[in-house]
């Protein structure tokens, strides 16, 4: 699942960042209130983390634009300010949740859990299928013909992204974008890796296999029972 988060203070920032793409999201960060709010309706997110006070445009700022353009994806505020009328009027305005700071990072990702379980109950988004092979989004868990496979953050982050975009050849710039948050360094095998063990656990031992090599061009997940 693809997290925004909108926050101008870089050690905030980077904690959040980092401790979310450990849980297995990913995760785009930015620092300035219109970027924050171009990058939102530009993109697909499951869900955006918010600072309130940002430069350029305000949190509140962000959420108006958002829930205008129709799109009704979770929003959670981070804020300094405990007031009572800031958390009402976040709230009025559209927010799904208010965490003041300082925070426990292991409240914020349970609420983070809470959402995306509401938002994916909402557009039925909580399964990802093809075959037998199933990703359940809320619990993080993989399994094929009814087997658990346990996968890494990172394996599950890949197979996601597979799977989202299933039958559909992705580069190995663009995994590298969505899943590792870097620039493609064509002297590094990381890709060709990870999506070797990842075959090796969700396909070596089953059939059809999922997971194909485009020469040249990327990867793709389909099954080749119904191309």
């Amino acid at each position: 699942m693809k997290i925004l988060i909108v926050e101008d203070e870089p050690k905030t920032g980077d904690y959040l960042k980092q401790g979310l793409v450990e849980a297995g999201f990913s995760v785009d960060l930015l620092r300035d209130g219109t970027d924050g709010l171009h990058h939102a309706l530009t993109e697909s997110f499951d869900l955006a983390i918010l600072d309130v006070m940002l430069p350029g445009l305000d949190g509140w700022g962000i959420l108006g634009g958002i829930r205008r353009a129709g799109k009704d994806m979770p929003v959670l505020f981070l804020t300094a300010r405990d007031a009572v009328d800031d958390r009402v009027k976040g709230l009025e305005l559209g927010a799904d949740d208010y965490l003041v700071k300082p925070f426990a990072f292991s409240e914020l990702l349970a609420r983070v859990r809470t959402l995306l379980r509401r938002g994916a109950k909402t557009t039925g988004a909580e399964f990802l299928r093809v075959a037998d092979l199933e990703l359940d989004l809320l619990r993080r868990r993989v399994t094929r013909a009814g087997k658990r496979i346990d996968l890494t953050a990172k394996e599950f982050a890949l197979l996601e992204l597979l799977l989202r975009r299933q039958g559909e050849v992705l580069p190995r710039s663009l995994i590298a974008s969505q899943v590792w948050d870097m620039n493609f360094d064509s002297d590094t095998n990381v890709i060709e890796v990870a999506v070797r063990r990842l075959r090796a656990k969700v396909d070596d031992s089953f059939e059809p296999k999922l997971i194909r090599t485009v020469r040249g061009m990327g990867y793709v997940l389909e099954n080749p029972l119904c191309a």
